[in-house]
C-alpha cells in the first residue's frame, strides 16, 4: 500500500482528487456502515434539506481526502506546502508572537486537515497529538510523512500531554483535532449538533494555559487549484470551567463546519459508544 501511495504522490493533484472523488462513491456504494453513518450525521446537522443537497460532494471530498494524502505526507515538505494558494487571518499569528503567547490550533475534519501542520511547521516549531491508528501500514506512513523540520508528534497519553503543555510554555505552538472520540477517562458527553458527543477534554484544558486559540483549516478548492488556508478566532472566548470550554470548543467547531459542510468527514463515527464509557445522561 505504501508503494501506491508513493506512486500516487507523484501524480498532479487534480488527477488525484478526480481518484479521491471515485474511492468516496466506492466507500459509499460498498460499506453500509458508512453509508448510514453519513446521512444519520449529516441530517442530525444540517437537516434534511441541506444533507441532500450537500451529500454527493460529501462522497466525493472524504474520497479526495484521503487520496490526496500521498501528495500531502509522501513529496518533500516545500512541494506540499506549495499547495497552499491562499491565506486567510494569518494576523491572528502574528498578534500571538508579539504577546510571546503559545498557541493552541484546533483543527477539525475539515478540508485538507493533515496540510494544516505541515504548513505551520514551516513557520514556527508545532507539536501535535499523536494517536497511533490500528493498521501498521499506516502508521509507517503516517510517521514518514509527519516526520519533518520543526513539527513534532506527542502521544495521546500521559507523557504526551506533558510535552503539548511544555511546548505551549516555551511559547511554540501545538495542535489537535477536538473532534475526534478521546479514550475511556478523557473525555466528556457533550451537546454536538444537538446530540451527546464523548468529547475530549485536552484541547480545553490545553486552553487553561493561557496560550491564545486559534481556529483552523484548509479549504480544498475545487479542479485540484490547491488549498486555502483559513484562521480564524473562536467567536466567543474560551473561558469557565473545562467543561464548559470543552463544550465551547464543539460549538465553534460546529461553527467551522457550516462554513464549508460539503468538505467534513461526516463518514465518522463521532457519537459512538465506547466500551467502558457509561452512556450519557437522560435528558430531563
Amino acid at each position: 500500500m505504501i508503494a501506491v501511495f508513493r506512486f500516487l504522490s507523484l501524480l498532479p493533484l487534480v488527477w488525484l482528487h478526480v481518484l479521491g472523488a471515485l474511492t468516496g462513491w466506492l466507500a459509499w456504494l460498498f460499506s453500509p456502515t458508512y453509508r448510514r453513518h453519513l446521512r444519520e450525521n449529516m441530517r442530525l446537522a444540517l437537516g434534511t434539506d441541506d444533507a441532500r443537497r450537500f451529500r454527493n460532494a460529501a462522497i466525493a471530498h472524504a474520497g479526495k481526502q484521503f487520496i490526496e494524502l500521498a501528495k500531502i505526507w509522501l513529496r518533500p515538505l516545500e512541494d506540499a506546502v506549495s499547495q497552499v494558494v491562499a491565506v486567510s487571518g494569518w494576523e491572528l499569528v502574528e498578534a500571538a508572537t508579539r504577546e510571546g503567547k503559545g498557541i493552541v490550533y484546533l483543527t477539525p475534519h475539515l478540508g485538507c486537515f493533515e496540510i494544516t501542520a505541515q504548513y505551520l511547521s514551516t513557520k514556527a516549531p508545532i507539536t501535535v497529538l499523536y494517536r497511533p491508528p490500528k493498521r501498521a501500514w499506516m502508521q509507517t506512513l503516517i510517521e514518514t510523512g509527519r516526520a519533518r523540520k520543526q513539527l513534532y508528534l506527542a502521544a495521546a497519553d500521559l507523557a504526551g500531554v506533558r510535552t503539548l503543555l511544555k511546548a505551549l510554555k516555551r511559547g511554540e505552538a501545538v495542535g489537535l483535532l477536538p473532534d475526534q472520540a478521546p479514550k475511556v477517562g478523557e473525555g466528556r458527553w457533550l451537546d454536538f449538533f444537538g446530540k451527546p458527543a464523548y468529547t475530549m477534554t485536552l484541547a480545553a484544558r490545553l486552553t487553561e494555559s493561557g496560550a491564545a486559540v486559534i481556529m483552523v483549516w484548509a479549504e480544498r478548492l475545487p479542479a485540484g487549484a490547491g488549498y486555502h488556508f483559513h484562521l480564524q478566532a473562536p467567536t466567543q472566548p474560551i473561558v469557565g470551567t473545562t467543561e464548559a470550554r470543552a463544550q465551547q470548543i464543539s460549538r465553534e467547531i460546529e461553527i467551522l463546519i457550516r462554513q464549508c459542510p460539503q468538505q467534513y468527514l461526516w463518514g465518522y463515527n463521532r457519537y459512538k459508544q465506547r466500551r467502558g464509557v457509561e452512556p450519557p445522561p437522560e435528558p430531563l
